[in-house]
């Protein structure tokens, strides 16, 4: 396996700095079509069955995530706030547009962390990307903020009882999410809705209708 050496340069090239449809306050660098990026991905660093370039894509349950915070800036003003599996950083980015304290946007992926710090800079806010898992971990985050996370049944049980843990500790968690198959929606419920505007050749339609959900009250 080959290295990237400088991805920012990779990302930039790869990319066109582009409003976000359902959150046009936001500008992010946005590939135009999705295997054509994943195969230079792979080709450039030499390695076949890499995971999708999430990072270079406006996805559904964090274009409404965003758009929340956006027009509800009181949920994330002066907080310490997590925008989980950030991916492009377009929900940090709208915490950070809103007055939050601190703002940090994990990712696994390292291509993440530096589209991340790419968009940031284009939104002119202060973002600190974290490439790393940081499921189980805690803190002390006020806010955390989870985009597009139930694509698979695995991650989606440890994320949801890792974000349900937080939540009973006394963080404020937001989910975005289209209703993917693997969404926890016994636990959630559902508190905005929006038709956002996606790319055809990953959700195979022009429109999906995402939510943004919180967990749903004991007792």
């Amino acid at each position: 396996m080959t290295q990237i050496s400088d991805r920012a340069a990779f990302i930039r090239a790869q990319t066109r700095l582009l409003p976000t449809p359902h959150a046009p306050e936001i500008s992010l660098h946005l590939a135009d079509e999705a295997t054509e990026l994943w195969r230079k991905t792979e080709e450039e660093l030499g390695e076949i069955g890499l995971p999708p370039p999430f990072w270079a894509f406006a996805w559904a349950g964090g274009q409404a995530l965003a758009r929340y915070v956006l027009d509800h800036p009181e949920c994330v003003a002066g907080k310490k706030v997590l925008d989980f599996a950030s991916g492009s950083g377009l929900v940090a980015i709208a915490a950070a547009k809103n007055g939050a304290r601190h703002v940090d946007a994990s990712d696994i992926d390292a291509f993440a962390g530096a589209a991340i710090r790419l968009n940031a800079a284009a939104n002119g806010v202060m973002v600190h990307p974290r490439v790393q898992d940081l499921i189980g971990l805690d803190e002390k985050w006020d806010v955390i903020l989870a985009g597009d996370v139930s694509y698979e049944r695995d991650m989606a049980q440890s994320v949801t009882d890792w974000l349900d843990s937080l939540r009973r500790r006394g963080a404020h968690v937001l989910v975005g999410d289209p209703g993917r198959t693997y969404l926890a929606r016994d636990r959630l419920e559902s508190i905005a809705e929006y038709r956002v505007p996606v790319t055809r050749a990953l959700e195979d339609c022009e429109i999906k209708h995402a939510q943004v959900w919180c967990f749903r009250d004991e007792g």
